[in-house]
C-alpha cells in the first residue's frame, strides 16, 4: 500500500529513535511505501521542504514533508490552541501542493490534535483512502479533568468547539486504535454513535533494542550524572507538564528528602519544569536530581543503569492514559512503580505482568511505602526480566502492525 502518515512529532528521518518512526519502518519492512507529514515549528526559520530517504535495511525510499507551524510542543497553552487550530490548514495546503499527483491507500495518524480533520477528509474523498485514528490522547475531555477548559460558561464554548471537531475525527476514521480496553471503554461509553466493531486496540510500541551496559559502563555513567554507587535509583523521563501532576511529585520528593537508601533522578522538559527547578533550588534535597534534555539514545543508556523506572498520572483524570514512557523502562529491564489516577488501566497490566507495583497520585504515604518496598525486594532483576518479556509480548512495533493491518 501507499500510506500516508500524518503526525505532530518532529520527525525529521524515517530513521530517528521515535516511536513512530519505528512504526513507520516497520510498514516499510513489510512491503508498503511511506510518505510523512510532521512540522517544523516556527521557530526554526526553514519553509516547507520534502526529505527522501531509505529506512535502514530498505530500499523503499520514503518520504518526509516538513511542515512549517505554529508552536505546538511544550508551549503556553495559547499559544498552543491557536496553533492547534491553524495547523489542519496548514497541512492541507501543503498536501495539496507536494503530493497533487500521488494517489494514498491509507491514511494513518495520532491525537494529539483532533484538528486534522481537513486534510484526512480531503485525501479520503480524493483518493477513496481508508483512514486509521491510533487514539493517543482523549481531547477536550483531559483538558476539562486539569481545569483547563470547563463544560460551561467562556471556557464551555471553546471545549464544544473542540468537542465537536473531536467527534468528526471519529466519524471521518473508517478505524480507531485505542492503547488499551480502558480507553477503549471509555471511547465507546462517551461516544455512543461509534459502532463497536469501529474500534480496537492498537498499543504503543518500539522496536526493542538491547541497550544493557556492563558494570564497567554503570559506574562511568553513574559517576558522570553525578549519581550514588550503592543507592536504588528511581528515574522518571519524559514530559513535565499538568498531565503530571508536579506538585504531587514535589511533595513526594519532599518526603523521600531524609531517606538514604533512594535516589531520585528526573529528567524531561515541559511547561512545568520550572516549578520542579524551582523547589531542586530551594530546597536542594541531597537525594534527587532534576536534568533537562539530554539526547534519547544517551538517555536510554542513563536509564539502563537505574533500578526503578517511575511514572505519575495526575489523579484528577477521567481518561484513561497510557503513557508510552512505560516501554522505555520495560526496555532496560526496570522494575515500575506508577502513581497513576483510578481510570486508568496502567495498575492492571503492571500487575498482570507482574513488573512492578502501583499506588495512587494523591497518595504521598501510599508512595513512600512502595518505595520502601523496594529497597527491600531482592528480586528486582526478576521483576525487570518479566517487564522485558511481557513487551516482547505486547509492546513492539510488530505488534502494533499487525493490530492495524487485521482490521483495515
Amino acid at each position: 500500500m501507499r500510506i500516508l502518515f500524518i503526525t505532530l512529532i518532529d520527525l525529521r528521518s524515517i530513521n530517528d529513535n521515535d516511536m513512530y518512526a519505528a512504526l513507520m519502518r516497520e510498514f516499510v519492512k513489510r512491503g508498503h511505501e511511506m510518505f510523512i507529514v510532521s512540522p517544523y515549528e516556527n521557530t526554526e526559520k526553514i519553509e516547507n521542504k520534502l526529505i527522501l530517504e531509505n529506512a535502514k535495511g530498505s530500499e523503499i525510499q520514503s518520504t518526509i514533508l516538513k511542515v512549517k507551524t505554529g508552536s505546538i510542543q511544550k508551549t503556553s497553552s495559547i499559544k498552543k490552541g491557536i496553533s492547534t487550530l491553524l495547523i489542519e490548514y496548514q497541512i492541507l495546503a501543503a498536501i495539496k501542493k507536494y503530493f497533487k499527483h500521488i494517489k494514498f491507500d491509507l491514511v494513518l495518524y495520532s491525537t494529539p490534535p483532533i484538528t486534522i480533520v481537513k486534510p484526512i477528509s480531503f485525501i479520503k474523498k480524493r483518493d477513496k483512502a481508508k483512514t486509521f485514528l491510533m487514539l493517543k490522547d482523549i481531547f477536550p475531555q483531559n483538558a476539562v479533568d486539569l481545569e483547563m477548559l470547563t463544560t460551561t460558561g467562556l471556557k464551555g464554548i471553546i471545549y464544544k468547539m473542540f468537542r465537536k471537531k473531536e467527534k468528526k475525527l471519529y466519524r471521518i476514521s473508517d478505524r480507531i486504535g485505542c492503547m488499551s480496553q480502558a480507553n477503549v471503554d471509555f471511547l465507546l461509553k462517551q461516544n455512543s454513535e461509534i459502532p463497536n466493531d469501529k474500534v480496537s486496540i492498537c498499543p504503543n510500541g518500539i522496536e526493542v533494542i538491547n541497550n544493557e551496559v556492563n558494570e564497567e559502563k554503570r559506574i562511568r555513567l553513574r559517576k558522570k550524572y553525578g549519581l550514588s554507587l550503592d543507592k536504588l535509583v528511581f528515574v522518571y523521563g519524559g514530559n513535565l507538564g499538568e498531565p503530571q501532576g508536579i506538585p504531587f511529585i514535589i511533595k513526594c520528593l519532599e518526603h523521600e528528602k531524609n531517606n538514604e537508601k533512594v535516589e531520585f533522578l528526573i529528567v524531561g522538559s515541559g511547561t512545568q519544569y520550572k516549578k520542579l527547578q524551582f523547589y531542586m533550588e530551594e530546597n536542594k534535597p541531597s537525594n534527587a536530581k532534576l536534568l533537562s534534555f539530554i539526547p534519547k539514545d544517551e538517555y536510554d543508556q542513563l536509564v539502563s543503569v537505574c533500578d526503578v523506572g517511575l511514572i505519575f498520572l495526575d489523579y484528577r483524570f477521567t481518561i484513561p492514559n497510557f503513557p508510552s514512557r512505560l516501554l522505555a523502562y520495560m526496555q532496560s529491564k526496570l522494575p515500575v512503580l506508577a502513581a497513576i489516577d483510578r481510570a486508568t488501566d496502567l495498575g492492571k497490566v503492571i500487575e498482570k505482568g507482574n513488573f512492578g507495583f502501583s499506588c495512587d497520585s494523591n497518595s504521598v504515604q501510599q508512595f513512600s511505602e512502595y518505595v520502601d518496598r523496594f529497597t527491600k525486594l531482592d528480586n528486582l532483576k526478576v521483576l525487570g526480566e518479566n517487564g522485558y518479556q511481557y513487551l516482547l509480548k505486547h509492546y513492539t512495533v510488530s505488534v502494533v502492525y499487525d493490530s492495524i493491518i487485521k482490521v483495515l
